[in-house]
């Protein structure tokens, strides 16, 4: 019998039923219908080979991943700031060189930055099962990441109007700045739901992975920044790394590997993008505004597409009408929202205790923690070569985060 009360656990399962609206799986009737996983966690890998699965989001917030503020730039007295983006936090914050703040605070300030990493990898842990566990049921991506957004624009607003966070001020030609860098990270989280929809957790994040080679392509192209022989020599194990894990993997389709791809161009394109722009730097408008503004701004630009591509299909009734229970969906759904805001907050405040190379192998190990975790949870069938791949991948991404360190030696002039 169904419980009356409100389970919080991933494991608890969705209602069934026969009629089943476009859009949604049929939880049974169906060959190649899966199921949410059970009190018995008995989710078999089958449901990551047949479903038409970050980041994250994150992603990597991807997400994992967001736009920062650089360091403050004087010109002709007037203070400028930089939107910066990159999914490998070596570009966020200014020079990866610069010390972690000081100890003062001694094990307490220790104890505490422990605690956030916790937290980041909690939140973004969680996001990722509950995230997966709504995409295999409801295959309506775009409503779901217009959801997040949604839900973390009230968090934003809650935080600004209660004064828990000191409200920004802005003006529109700063709006008109970030404008470009909020449709990029609209995409960016658009597609990781895509892919996280089709294929497994742990592929999508083995993919996203290859996020620096993107960077350093991109970077190359528009920017004219091209890459040390160092940096080219850490990208070589992350594109054998995800070719490799490409090859064995038993839930892959194009589907889910384009987008997720796709979530990698869009991301990285940040970088170059957020060089373009210079705007008037206030005092409050630092990374966590920047990117409370930017998840406002991806709510109303994905809005229109979501009615027009989707329709409303979110209501009571129409779950109902799928046979799903709609406290569990709706209630997964919300914690996968709030998680998914949770865990680009505490990046930031991690990121604003710690140098940006630290960050990064925090991320990396960030990494490694999503995929193993979803491997155990969802019992993905993982083979040998596979495993191998993605570790070669993941391998080279903190490779990536440690050689970027480097600068080339300036060349010496002719006398």
């Amino acid at each position: 019998m169904q419980s009356g009360t409100l389970a919080f656990s991933p494991c608890h399962p969705f209602l069934r039923s026969r009629n089943i609206p476009r859009g949604l799986t049929s939880l049974t009737h169906h060959s190649n219908s899966l199921p949410l996983p059970t009190r018995r966690l008995d989710l078999r890998a089958r449901h990551e080979q047949h479903d038409p699965l970050p980041s994250k989001p994150a992603f990597d917030p991807l997400v994992s991943t967001f736009p920062a503020v650089s360091p403050v730039v004087c010109k002709n007295g007037r203070r400028d700031f930089t939107v910066k983006a990159s999914s490998v936090p070596e570009s966020v914050g200014g020079d990866s060189s610069s010390a972690e703040k000081g100890g003062s605070g001694g094990i307490t300030q220790t104890l505490l930055l422990g605690s956030l990493f916790g937290l980041w990898y909690l939140f973004n842990i969680y996001f990722n099962i509950y995230n997966k566990q709504v995409l295999k049921v409801y295959h309506f991506p775009i409503t779901i990441t217009n959801l997040q957004f949604a839900v973390g624009s009230v968090i934003v607003l809650f935080m600004w109007t209660t004064g828990l966070y000191k409200k920004p001020k802005i003006s529109g030609s700063q709006l008109l700045a970030i404008l470009p860098l909020a449709v990029v990270h609209t995409m960016g989280n658009l597609f990781t739901n895509m892919s996280l929809g089709k294929v497994a957790v742990s592929f999508t994040h083995t993919i996203k992975a290859m996020e620096p080679f993107f960077s350093v392509l991109l970077s190359a192209i528009f920017l004219g920044e091209f890459p040390t022989v160092w940096v080219v020599a850490s990208l070589m194990p992350i594109v054998g790394g995800v070719a490799l894990a490409s090859m064995t993997e038993a839930s892959f389709n194009w589907a889910g590997f384009w987008s997720a791809m796709a979530s990698n161009v869009t991301f990285q394109s940040r970088n170059v993008l957020s060089k373009k722009f210079m705007v008037k730097k206030e005092d409050s408008l630092d990374n966590i505004n920047l990117f409370s503004i930017i998840t406002i701004m991806s709510f109303f630009l994905l809005v229109p597409v979501t009615i027009f591509t989707e329709g409303i299909k979110f209501t009571p009734a129409y779950l109902q009408s799928a046979g799903l229970n709609v406290r569990e969906l709706c209630t997964r759904s919300l914690l996968a929202c709030i998680c998914f805001h949770a865990y680009q907050q505490v990046s930031y405040m991690i990121l604003a205790r710690v140098s940006p190379v630290t960050h990064s192998v925090g991320n990396c190990v960030k990494r490694v923690v999503v995929i193993v975790t979803s491997v155990l949870f969802f019992r993905t069938p993982v083979s040998p070569i596979n495993s191998l791949g993605t570790g070669v991948a993941l391998a080279g991404v903190f490779l990536y985060s440690r050689v970027k360190r480097i600068k080339p030696k300036p060349e010496a002039k002719a006398a």
